[in-house]
C-alpha cells in the first residue's frame, strides 16, 4: 500500500503549491489569498522508487465554531486520520502565529508523526528567522520553497523515514501462475459492494446495511472459483464514524485509492437507481490513471424500468467514454442475476493486462498499420516508425521506435491502439503506447 502524507497548516502558507510540487501537477488551484482550498484533494507523488499519496487540505482553524471554517477543519481532521504522516506547513516570511500554536496542539493530540516545514524560505541562508518555530515542539524546522522547488527531496525523505518502507527491489513475489488475482470492488457509498461480495462468498462475511457508512477499511477476502484463486478487496470509502474522531463521519477515500493501486483488476460498481454521477466518473478516472484492468457492473438493474435503463446506458457512453475498452454488465447482487458473465470478464481482463506480445508480431502489426494508413506529415517531417516492442504489463505498454515520432497525432495513436487491441484481443485493460525518437546524428553539424 502506498504511504499517505497529509499537508496541514493555516490558510495561505503554500500547502497547495507544495501539493503541486510533490505531485508534479497543477491539480490544486493556487492563488495569493487565503481560504482557496476547502475540501481534501488527493494526488500521487514519487521519491525514487517509493510512491506515495499526498492530501492537500484547506486552511486549518481547529477552534472554528461554525460555518465553512468548521467544515474545513472537519475535512482536515479526516485527512490526518487517513494519513500515515503529517507535514505541518508554516510561513517562514510571516513568522510564528498564534494559529500555528493552535494547530500544533491539535496535531499533538491526534498523535500522528509530524514533520515541520517552513515554506517560502528561499534566500534565508542563515535560518535565523526559522528559530521561533522551534517553540511548536516538533523538533527541527525544515526550510523549503514550494514555489522554487527547494528542499523538496529532503522534506519527503524525512516524512517517509519513520514509516520504514521496504525497498521495492527487495520485495519478492511468488510465481505469477500461483498468485491470486487481486480484485478490488470499487464504487460510491451504498452501491452494494459488500452485498455483492457476500453473494459471491455465500455468507455474511462482510457487514452490509442499507445505509452508507458501513465499511471502514479495505477488507481482503480469499476466494476460489473454478480452480482460479482470487483475493477480493471490498474497498473503503464509505462513511462511518472512525476510531480517531467519534463525532465526525470519516470518508476514507485514501483506502479506496490504495486498494485500486494494489489490485490487478477493479470491478467498478455503479447504482442503476442513481445513474452515473460525477463521483463515479472520478473513481473511473483514477482507475484509468492507475492503469488497472477494469470491468463495469451496473447493480440493482432489477429495480429500474426500461426508460431508466436506456438513460443509464446513454450516461455511460457520455460520462465514461474513456472506459470503452471495459466490459459492461447489468446485475442484481441481491437476486444473484448476471454474476456469471462478470467473472468471465474479470478473468479475461486480467489475461489481457498480463498478455505477452512478441517484438516480431508487434513490429509486423506496426508496419502493416503504417502501410494501410501513414501518419500525417507535420511541416517538413513525416513520422517514420521502424519497430515496436513490449515495455511492460499490467497495463500493457508498447514502445514504438523511429524518427520524428513527436509529431504523431492523438488520432493516429488511437488508430494504432485499435489495431493492437484487435490482434491481441485486449479487452478490459488500458493500453499505453509510448514513442521513442532516435537521435539525429547530423543535428549538431553545420550545413
Amino acid at each position: 500500500m502506498k504511504p499517505v502524507i497529509a499537508l496541514v497548516g493555516r490558510p495561505n502558507v503554500g500547502k497547495s503549491t507544495l501539493f503541486n510540487r510533490l505531485t508534479q501537477t497543477r491539480d490544486a488551484i493556487v492563488a495569493d489569498f487565503a481560504g482557496l482550498t476547502r475540501d481534501r484533494h488527493y494526488g500521487n507523488g514519487r521519491l525514487g522508487k517509493h510512491e506515495f499519496i499526498v492530501i492537500d487540505t484547506g486552511g486549518f482553524e481547529p477552534d472554528a465554531g461554525s460555518g465553512i471554517y468548521k467544515e474545513m477543519a472537519k475535512q482536515t481532521r479526516q485527512a490526518v486520520a487517513e494519513a500515515d504522516v503529517v507535514i505541518f506547513v508554516v510561513d517562514a516570511r510571516e513568522g510564528l502565529s498564534a494559529q500555528d500554536h493552535d494547530i500544533a496542539n491539535e496535531l499533538r493530540r491526534l498523535g500522528k508523526p509530524c514533520v515541520l516545514a517552513a515554506n517560502k524560505a528561499e534566500g534565508m541562508h542563515d535560518g535565523t528567522k526559522l528559530v521561533d518555530f522551534y517553540e511548536l515542539g516538533f523538533g527541527d524546522v525544515h526550510g523549503v520553497s514550494a514555489a522554487h522547488g527547494q528542499g523538496m527531496r529532503d522534506l519527503v525523505e524525512l516524512a517517509l523515514e519513520p514509516l520504514n518502507l521496504p525497498d521495492p527491489d527487495d520485495e519478492t513475489d511468488e510465481d505469477d501462475v500461483n498468485k491470486p488475482i487481486k480484485l478490488a470492488v470499487a464504487g460510491r457509498p451504498n452501491v452494494g459492494k459488500s452485498t455483492l461480495i457476500n453473494t459471491w462468498l455465500g455468507e455474511e462475511r462482510l457487514v452490509a446495511f442499507d445505509m452508507p457508512g458501513t465499511t471502514r477499511d479495505a477488507i481482503s477476502v480469499p476466494f476460489e472459483r473454478n480452480g482460479q484463486r482470487f483475493e477480493l478487496i471490498d474497498t473503503a470509502g464509505l462513511r462511518r464514524k472512525g476510531r480517531v474522531f467519534e463525532a465526525i463521519e470519516k470518508f476514507s477515500v485514501v483506502k479506496t485509492l490504495q486498494a485500486i493501486e494494489s489490485a490487478n483488476v477493479v470491478l467498478l460498481l455503479l447504482d442503476a437507481t442513481q445513474g452515473v454521477t460525477d463521483q463515479d466518473a472520478h473513481i473511473a478516472g483514477y482507475i484509468l490513471e492507475s492503469g488497472r484492468a477494469v470491468v463495469i457492473a451496473i447493480n440493482k438493474w432489477d429495480a429500474v424500468d426500461s426508460y431508466q435503463r436506456e438513460q443509464i446506458q446513454r450516461q455511460i457512453e457520455t460520462r465514461l467514454p474513456f472506459l470503452k475498452f471495459a466490459s459492461l454488465h447489468f446485475i442484481s447482487a441481491v437476486k444473484r442475476q448476471g454474476l456469471g458473465p462478470v467473472w468471465q470478464s474479470i478473468v479475461q481482463a486480467h489475461k489481457s493486462a498480463t498478455r505477452k506480445m512478441t517484438t516480431p508480431v508487434l513490429t509486423r502489426l506496426l508496419l502493416e498499420a503504417v502501410q494501410f494508413q501513414s501518419p500525417k506529415r507535420a511541416g517538413m517531417f513525416r513520422p517514420k516508425m521502424r519497430y515496436a516492442h513490449q515495455g511492460g504489463m499490467n497495463p500493457p505498454v508498447i514502445i514504438i521506435h523511429g524518427n520524428s515520432l513527436e509529431h504523431v497525432t492523438e488520432a493516429y495513436k488511437r488508430f494504432l491502439e485499435g489495431r493492437f487491441r484487435k490482434e491481441f484481443d485486449l479487452v478490459g485493460t488500458p493500453l499505453r503506447i509510448q514513442f521513442k525518437t532516435s537521435a539525429n546524428p547530423y543535428a549538431d553539424k553545420d550545413d
